[in-house]
């Protein structure tokens, strides 16, 4: 019986540090294959590159790169470097939370949202803190929710998001299945001007404002917990839907 096909891939590009630890940590659990972009693709959402072909580089075994984004490895990998449809597709690690709305641009899950969209179960794992990134307790976790996924069923259409902290294994709580938090910036474009005195814009940093309530992943993160979060891929608001249909006549 053929071991279980995994596809690795990510958005900080296939050279990334967090890449190497996942694309090891899941090596043990089947035939594990990298697809990945050939340079940082960060916060480019769930694009598709169309307005120009694409190459395949293999740099080693069971190790390719594409000139596209994360969504563009995860359907070319999947119609036409793998043998066959992967039974698990595994994203990151990144290096930095994707929490909350932040998920909307992450490239990471939407790595993830691809593989879900081609019925393959995906996860996606990002690391919190900052720089420097140690990986090894962010690797052993995603071993341990890999080996699980590849045993047990996903919710049905839907990826995990999966965050963990930044901290040893010792001090980290345990494990919180959570919803969607939202998290808002102020102050997050900057005005600069180029040597010749004409204004741009700068678009990152800014003060963080979250909300959301109780069972949020950013609570979780900040309480030592790894939170998993499921993410569907019907966006439809079915209570705003009921409220359509009651309250507009048309």
């Amino acid at each position: 019986m053929d071991k279980p096909l995994i596809l690795v891939t990510n958005d900080d590009g296939v050279y990334a540090p967090g890449i190497r630890a996942l694309h090891e940590a899941v090596s043990s659990l089947g035939d594990a294959v990298i697809v990945a972009p050939e340079r940082d693709n960060s916060a480019v959402s769930h694009s598709l590159t169309m307005n120009r072909p694409l190459k395949v580089v293999q740099l080693e075994r069971n190790i390719h790169t594409i000139d596209g984004t994360p969504t563009d490895c995860v359907t070319i990998a999947t119609n036409k470097i793998l043998r066959r449809k992967p039974d698990l597709l595994v994203s990151g690690i990144n290096p930095g939370p994707n929490l909350g709305d932040d998920i909307s641009y992450s490239g990471t899950v939407s790595a993830a949202i691809e593989g879900t969209m081609y019925g393959i179960p995906s996860l996606a794992f990002s690391l919190g803190g900052g720089p420097p990134y140690d990986f090894e307790v962010a690797a052993a976790v995603a071993w341990k929710l890999a080996s699980m996924a590849l045993s047990m069923h996903l919710p049905p259409k839907s990826l995990l998001n999966i965050n963990i902290p930044p901290l040893p294994a010792g001090q980290i709580h345990g494990i919180r299945f959570t919803r969607q938090g939202r998290r808002r910036y102020e102050d997050a474009i900057q005005e600069t001007f180029d040597p010749w005195g004409r204004k741009h814009y700068w678009i990152g940093g800014g003060t963080v404002h979250w909300s959301g309530g109780e069972n949020t992943d950013e609570q979780a993160i900040r309480q030592g917990f790894i939170s998993v979060t499921p993410i569907q891929l019907d966006l439809t608001n079915h209570d705003g839907l009921s409220y359509l249909e009651q309250q507009w006549q048309m």
